[in-house]
């Protein structure tokens, strides 16, 4: 059945399967006194830690291996060795089981995947667990297509916080499929605006920005993934961040999910990023994501002055 499933599905496939086993090199590291922090352009704000860099040669060696003529970028500037024990050529068959559309059919040559080994390295070193995710995204002719967001710890309980090999969750989609892997809850009040955005990024634009669109509750979490997953579950309608902080490898995946369940995610002017190979990496203007919100109002209620100062 894998042979004989279109290339798009096997990577999207494989993606999931070696997210989860990136997520158990995730936990395994985290048990250690020493993670391997370093500052990457010795910015205190922007650290890398060991379970990064082993995670981020897990999975693109492994889609490598599988899938040699696809670009694959991800966010590590590291060297691309690879331990032979870290290779996984599994295969997720409820992914199989799922019917291409026929737009998203492709030799590979059209094809990037864009890895974030690990969404909330702050978090991851600050304990905050349950902000962390692995992020694949696949993206066809330039378009978001589809996403692997994973949590290696969910599932672990509050009263014994020892990472085991049960822990984790994988959460798909396919843009004209759908999204999988997880629940949702629609708000009891039909009237709420939760807006997620930045634990530790806030500056003046995502202010004024967050002050503009009118929240009912402001949830500050850690990790583009994690307030994807907000959204995707009902927890929050909204996330914003007026900020070029994000990457490529934030958002294709989360992109990818949202769009396939009538959601949204684009610059904070409402324009949608790009992902070719060529593209430029930052996401310098923002992003602002909803899922069952009239997004078009989100935009213009964002302040021209934010907008002006972001399209620089």
């Amino acid at each position: 059945m894998a042979n004989s499933s279109p290339l798009v599905l096997r990577l999207l496939a494989a993606s999931a399967s070696v997210s989860r086993h990136a997520g158990s090199i995730i936990r395994n590291i985290s048990t250690k006194k020493d993670v391997g922090v370093v500052l990457k352009g010795g910015r205190a704000d922007d650290p890398q830690t060991e379970a990064d860099r082993q995670a981020q040669r897990c999975i693109i060696s492994s889609l490598k291996h599988q899938f040699p003529t696809v670009t694959i970028i991800g966010e590590e500037d590291i060297d691309g060795g690879c331990d032979e024990t870290l290779l996984h050529t599994g295969l997720d068959e409820e992914v199989l089981k799922c019917s291409l559309p026929e737009g998203l059919h492709s030799d590979g040559s059209d094809v990037v995947v864009w890895v974030d080994p690990l969404d909330g390295t702050s978090e991851f070193t600050a304990g905050f667990w349950d902000n962390v995710t692995v992020l694949i995204g696949i993206a066809v002719k330039g378009e978001a297509a589809c996403g692997v967001i994973h949590q290696p710890f969910f599932g672990m309980s509050p009263d014994n916080p020892t990472p085991s090999s049960s822990a984790g969750r994988t959460c798909w989609g396919i843009t004209g499929v759908g999204s999988f892997g997880y629940t949702y809850t629609a708000p009891s009040n039909p009237a709420r605006r939760s807006i997620a955005s930045t634990r530790t990024h806030s500056t003046g634009h995502v202010k004024d920005t967050i002050e503009a669109l009118k929240p009912t509750e402001q949830v500050n979490v850690g990790g583009a993934g994690c307030k994807v997953l907000m959204l995707l579950e009902g927890r929050a309608d909204v996330y914003a961040f007026a900020s070029p902080g994000t990457s490529k490898w934030d958002t294709c995946a989360g992109q990818a999910m949202l769009e396939a369940v009538g959601g949204h995610l684009t610059d904070i002017a409402g324009n949608k990023y790009r992902y070719t190979a060529d593209v430029t990496l930052k996401n310098t203007r923002g992003v602002l994501a909803s899922l069952n919100a009239d997004h078009k109002e989100l935009v213009d209620l964002v302040p021209d002055s934010v907008k002006q100062a972001l399209s620089k």
